[in-house]
């Protein structure tokens, strides 16, 4: 057991990822405007995503590759295809976390310097951690991190469950009108991640086996379930915290990341104590925070790997050249768009979702094909889990796109 949990990495290097914008920003609001009555998307979301996000792990142990050179060994249009997401989205999901994780700062640490200055700092932040540490530091700040982030937000429900006085209603919902269907796929779409996260957890995977040369597929898939049950332990917190401290306040999020900020830290504090602030700001706080850095390791990563397999060998266009790109694309778009925070949460977790069937039906296909030896091929159970899984994404993409 000792073994397993120094093995831990990668898995808490997904949590990391995930546990962001979808809890902090998406659960909250799903708690506050309909209580407890989207805890079955937040649910089914995981169970069908769950094989997918596991074949990331699965493979890169079984082959030794991620992700990526598999998809190329399928066929180079979905490499190509792949690096056109992933360059249309990047930018926005970047300047999303950050842009969340500069308001937080500024309510929690103090405004005596503004947003933009703020933004800065953090972005400014991550890049020198990795840059100097890359992986090895990455890997032990994620332990510390998560770890902070489950006490503080434990502490938080438990304070808010014991202050409710009024019964919990576990009645479910299915949205109706246009603008509730939007925040549903929303809601999905970044829970407990985008699927493009696997292709992230197969390179975290491969570098933490060059590091260790003991990381095999029975650690691979501990630690990844480890990540996971943290997601759904965590996206239920935060939807609980948002049902019993802010549901029926008549209170409505604004779009602003610093109003946003506010409101959410001072709704806590007005419901259990201003003593709360601590617990509260520093849950907030180290949830953005560990999206912020691990999403900026991940996407350079990426496209960096992307890049060499397009042109069979090491380009210029390295980790250091997208690293630096993604951070000034970040800080251009929160120049322009830093009020519309809101409406940028919007546009990258729906695109997650539309493309979640297409990064789904790719992974199965990889895994179950001859590209992966036999003994890590999906079992019959898995087969159908993710005929079902493939069907639910397809079908609620299909049924946001209807109401359009």
């Amino acid at each position: 057991m000792l073994a397993k949990l120094k093995n831990l990495g990668p898995g808490l290097l997904f949590a990391g990822a995930a546990i962001g914008v979808s809890h902090l920003v998406q659960s909250t609001r799903a708690g506050a405007d309909f209580g407890l009555g989207l805890l079955w998307a937040l649910l089914l979301a995981h169970l069908f995503k769950y094989p997918f996000f596991q074949f990331g792990p699965r493979y890169a142990t079984a082959t030794g590759e991620s992700l990526l050179d598999g998809y190329k060994k399928l066929s180079k249009g979905i490499l190509i295809l792949y690096f056109v997401l992933n360059l249309a989205t990047i930018f926005t999901v970047q300047a999303g976390v950050t842009i969340v994780t500069a308001g937080l700062a500024s309510n929690f640490f103090g405004d005596f310097i503004n947003l933009k200055v703020w933004t800065i700092i953090i972005i400014s932040t991550c890049l020198l951690l990795l840059v100097i540490g890359r992986y090895k530091l990455l890997d032990r700040l994620m332990k510390i991190i998560v770890i902070t982030l489950t006490i503080s937000t434990i502490v938080a429900v438990s304070i808010a469950l014991f202050n409710h006085t009024e019964p919990l209603s576990f009645k479910q919902v299915l949205p109706e009108n246009p603008l509730d269907i939007a925040f549903l796929i929303a809601f999905m779409g970044w829970m407990p991640a985008p699927l493009d996260i696997s292709v992230w957890h197969s390179l975290w995977t491969v570098e933490k086996n060059n590091d260790t040369k003991n990381y095999n597929t029975k650690s691979a898939l501990f630690d990844f379930n480890i990540g996971y049950i943290s997601t759904i332990f965590l996206g239920t917190g935060f939807v609980l915290l948002g049902a019993l401290v802010m549901f029926n306040s008549g209170e409505t999020f604004s779009d602003s990341a610093t109003v946003f900020s506010s409101q959410l830290i001072g709704m806590y504090t007005t419901n259990l104590g201003n003593w709360a602030y601590i617990i509260i700001g520093l849950a907030a706080f180290t949830t953005m925070f560990s999206t912020t850095l691990t999403t900026l390791d991940a996407s350079p990563r990426a496209m960096e790997k992307t890049t060499q397999l397009l042109f069979n060998k090491s380009t210029k266009l390295n980790y250091r050249f997208w690293i630096i790109l993604l951070c000034m694309g970040t800080i251009g778009i929160f120049l322009f768009l830093a009020s519309e925070m809101g409406l940028l949460i919007k546009i990258a977790t729906i695109l997650s979702f539309i493309t979640a069937p297409f990064y789904a039906i790719i992974n199965y296909i990889l895994i179950s094909s001859k590209h992966t030896p036999k003994d890590c091929r999906p079992s019959k159970l898995m087969h159908i889990w993710c005929v079902l899984g493939i069907a639910f994404l397809a079908g609620f993409s299909f049924w946001y796109l209807s109401t359009l």
